[in-house]
């Protein structure tokens, strides 16, 4: 996968995400605004640190096991967050 499109995929992955947490937020009973506002933020800071890792590999690691990495990563980190969304409330 190009970095072009792993970009695209990133802020695509990360758009569903905020807008399912608008959608709970304002669909789920009562939560937090608190709660629902720091899970904004860190879906905003979820996408800006990955754009800018694909951007900027680190130097001195081999492409493949670098974008390997970065992929389960980002996945782990989008589960936490689904977690967290079905978890408002």
């Amino acid at each position: 996968m190009k970095r072009r499109e792993l970009k695209l995929v990133v802020n695509y992955v990360c758009e569903e995400l905020f807008a399912e947490c608008v959608a709970a937020s304002m669909y789920q009973g009562t939560p937090d605004p608190k709660n629902v506002e720091s899970l904004l933020v860190n879906i905003a800071e979820l996408r800006a640190d990955f754009v800018s890792r694909i951007s900027h590999p680190e130097p001195g690691l081999l492409p493949k096991k670098f974008f390997k990495d970065l992929k389960m990563s980002f996945n782990e980190q989008v589960s936490e967050i689904v977690d967290h969304i079905c978890n408002l409330s």
